[in-house]
C-alpha cells in the first residue's frame, strides 16, 4: 500500500525537499533506473547523464519552488503538470531565473513508490 506522502500529487514536495537539501542520492531515488530527464528542450538524458544533470542543478545552491497544478492517475501511471521556479544567485555568482511548467510521468513501482519515468521540466517548450 502506498502511504499518503508518496501519492503522486505530493511528488513535487518530495522532489523539492531533496533538491533544497542538495541531496543527490535522495533526488535520484525519485527516479526509475531507466527514467528520462529533459534538462532543456530537445535533450533527453538517461542513466549517468541524467544523474550528472541533477548534480549540476544542485551545484547552483539555489532552492526550487514547485506546485502541482494537475494530477491525472490511470492505474500505475500518473501525469503531473507542475509549475516551478529556481531563482537567485548561484554559488559561482551567476544570476539564475528559471521557470517552467513541467509535464512529468510517474510510475508506481512494485514496492508501491511513485517515481519519475519522464521528468520534463519545460513541458511543451520548443526544442
Amino acid at each position: 500500500m502506498t502511504d499518503f506522502h508518496d501519492a503522486p500529487h505530493n511528488h513535487h514536495a518530495r522532489y523539492s525537499a531533496a533538491f533544497n537539501a542538495a541531496d543527490p542520492a535522495a533526488l535520484d531515488r525519485l527516479y526509475e533506473d531507466t527514467a528520462v530527464l529533459v534538462p532543456r528542450p530537445g535533450l533527453p538524458l538517461t542513466g549517468k547523464d541524467r544523474e550528472a544533470a541533477g548534480r549540476h542543478l544542485l551545484s547552483w545552491g539555489l532552492p526550487i519552488e514547485a506546485k502541482t497544478r494537475h494530477t491525472y492517475v490511470a492505474g500505475d501511471l500518473a501525469l503531473l503538470i507542475v509549475d516551478w521556479s529556481i531563482r537567485g544567485t548561484a554559488t559561482d555568482g551567476t544570476e539564475v531565473d528559471l521557470t517552467g511548467a513541467a509535464t512529468d510521468v510517474l510510475r508506481r513501482g512494485a514496492d508501491g513508490r511513485w517515481r519519475y519515468a519522464i521528468d520534463n521540466p519545460f513541458g511543451t517548450a520548443a526544442g
